[in-house]
């Protein structure tokens, strides 16, 4: 059987060994290189959307205006504990004005909802936290560095109906939904979105 011609090797055809040859060697190189040249790579604590030589960061104790007890709080702590691992900045919750920029965040709302209901207990069995939060970061002069006004998160929990046994699991749920925030805060801030 005959190919046609042009998939037969010659000096015509695309499909030669130096052609070929010439490709694969392109094609093992630009992976590498595609890789290398800038695709969000950047060192532990080189924030470049912070101010240079920016050294603390205050974040205060969130404002809410919900009727929760302790979010603010949990919400606060877990920030803290992101910058301090992803930065090298000092973070205290202090809010004395001797800091580099300072981070408020504001819980706008707060918002239980049921969301399975077991039929033979006649009550719902699982429920979805939503929490809706404001974050705005400042530098010493009072200048506007980050502001984002509609983060929203989500975090599910299930409710038990064994009353020896019962365990609030609400607290378990912020604590998660905390730590998801924090995580997108502080990529945000230090990437610039």
């Amino acid at each position: 059987m005959k190919l046609p011609r042009q998939f037969q090797a010659g000096p015509l055809s695309p499909y030669n060994e130096s052609s070929m040859f010439r490709r694969l060697i392109l094609m093992s190189l630009a992976g590498p290189l595609a890789l290398l040249s800038g695709c969000g790579y950047h060192t532990l604590g080189a924030a470049s959307h912070l101010p240079p030589g920016m050294q603390t960061l205050s974040v205060p104790v969130f404002a809410t205006r919900t009727e929760a007890y302790r979010t603010e709080v949990v919400m606060t702590q877990a920030v803290i504990r992101e910058f301090a691992a992803r930065t090298r900045l000092r973070v205290t919750p202090d809010d004395r004005g001797d800091s580099d920029a300072i981070l408020r965040g504001t819980i706008l709302k707060e918002t239980v909802a049921p969301l399975t209901y077991n039929t033979t207990t006649q009550q719902s069995s699982s429920f979805l936290i939503t929490i809706e939060v404001a974050v705005t970061l400042t530098g010493r002069d009072g200048k506007l560095l980050f502001e984002n006004k509609d983060y929203v998160f989500r975090q599910q929990y299930q409710s038990t109906t064994d009353l020896p046994a019962f365990l609030q699991e609400n607290p378990a749920a912020i604590e998660r939904l905390s730590r998801d925030l924090a995580r997108a805060l502080v990529a945000d801030v230090l990437e610039g979105f």
